[in-house]
């Protein structure tokens, strides 16, 4: 029986920009769920890719999709895969003033 599993990997998808540039992210698309059914031991028929994530493959167009991805893959006890992204916090950089000038005193003539 398979047991239940979740895991993050960082998939890349570097191999979909050896293919010509009309169909690059249907390649990526295929080769996240390569990658994810091969470290899931689980069919590809099985890997189920939320809307979020074949929204973020697609978000350039066909030509020029991500070089890797962030996902979040769960596996239920049926082996059924289902693949989210990442939502990692942004880390916020502290507001930088900026250097003031030292002023320079008018010459009165």
């Amino acid at each position: 029986m398979v047991e239940e599993l979740e895991r993050i990997y960082t998939v890349p998808l570097i191999g979909a920009y050896k293919t010509v540039r009309g169909k690059r992210t249907s390649r990526a698309v295929k080769i996240l769920k390569s990658f994810l059914a091969r470290h899931m031991k689980t069919q590809e028929e099985r890997v189920k890719v939320s809307a979020e994530v074949n929204s973020f493959l697609w978000q350039r167009g066909m030509q020029r999709p991500p070089r890797r991805v962030k996902v979040k893959v769960k596996r239920d006890a049926k082996g059924e895969v289902s693949v989210s992204l990442v939502e990692e916090p942004k880390a916020e950089k502290p507001a930088e003033k900026p250097a003031e000038k030292p002023k320079q005193e008018e010459k009165k003539g």
